[in-house]
């Protein structure tokens, strides 16, 4: 199968059963009458448990809004997302998220390790597994030694492992990321790309990720959703079969990333005559 493969956006029913996550014929307006905006018209994907699909589209596309309706944090207008078979009505367990403002997310006057616990704290984990689960936790996102520090002391790159490590502490089915990187620097935001490569290997979770880096989708992703200019629609789902485990060097050097790199920039560009030129397999939702 070639590597740039055009996939529909419907998902069949047998496909489905798979699916820990799906979004089916989800839409959000804004206001009413006039002055209505829809931002989502009709979005429609899966997400198969310990897949990582990444989200991209062009400015003001929803990107956020659909992370929101996803998460529970947000009702849609129409359509729905369910969560392992049932219907997200409000935040659900098993669901977290982590946020481009990191800092904001961060209580400056708690620890580390603090921030790490608040929500196994709310969810009334015992202490000695509370503890465990922070460690395993920082230790995963190689801040084990700053565990007694406070968010200030930290660079901004330290900051968001922090929330990260606070998502993976939490043990969650599906981690939802919301642009998480795009406040740090290149160097800061590989090594993040990486260390979220690593926590799905060792944690098992399922992740969405929406981002504006077209590379990063790429890097990323088992498959990428691209969607269309407002109001949104997903344009089509690109299969990245790019080998594991991924490396930013050697993995960005393959002459298959530039082609799916080149592939999902004229998508999310709306160059639909470029993008049938590029896509050469046509295959069922997944």
């Amino acid at each position: 199968m070639s590597m740039l493969s055009t996939v529909h956006a419907e998902v069949d029913k047998e496909t489905a059963v798979q699916n820990i996550l799906e979004v089916e014929h989800l839409t959000k307006t804004y206001g009413a009458g006039s002055t209505a905006y829809t931002a989502l018209a009709d979005i429609s994907f899966g997400v198969r448990s310990q897949e990582l699909v990444t989200v991209v589209g062009p400015s003001g596309a929803g990107k956020t809004t659909l992370l929101k309706c996803i998460a529970g944090l947000m009702e849609p207008s129409g359509g729905q997302v369910l969560f392992e078979g049932s219907p997200v009505r409000g935040v659900r367990k098993g669901l977290a998220v982590v946020f481009q403002d990191y800092a904001r997310s961060l209580y400056p006057w708690f620890s580390v390790a603090r921030n790490v616990a608040l929500p196994l704290a709310a969810a009334k984990v015992p202490r000695a597994e509370r503890e465990e689960r922070v460690s395993t936790a920082l230790e995963a996102v190689g801040l084990a030694a700053a565990r007694h520090k406070k968010p200030y002391q930290l660079s901004g790159g330290m900051q968001q492992r922090v929330a990260i490590a606070r998502a993976l502490a939490y043990r969650p089915s599906v981690l939802l990321m919301d642009e998480p990187f795009a406040s740090v620097d290149a160097q800061t935001r590989a090594e993040l790309e990486d260390l979220v490569l690593k926590a799905r290997a060792e944690f098992g979770i399922t992740l969405v990720f929406i981002t504006h880096d077209i590379d990063e989708a790429v890097y990323l992703a088992d498959r990428v959703v691209v969607l269309s200019p407002p109001p949104a629609r997903v344009s089509e789902t690109v299969q990245v079969a790019l080998p594991m485990p991924r490396d930013q060097i050697a993995t960005k050097e393959l002459p298959e990333f530039g082609h799916l790199r080149a592939h999902v920039y004229r998508a999310v560009k709306n160059r639909p005559d470029d993008v049938a030129g590029q896509a050469t397999t046509t295959a069922t939702a997944s």
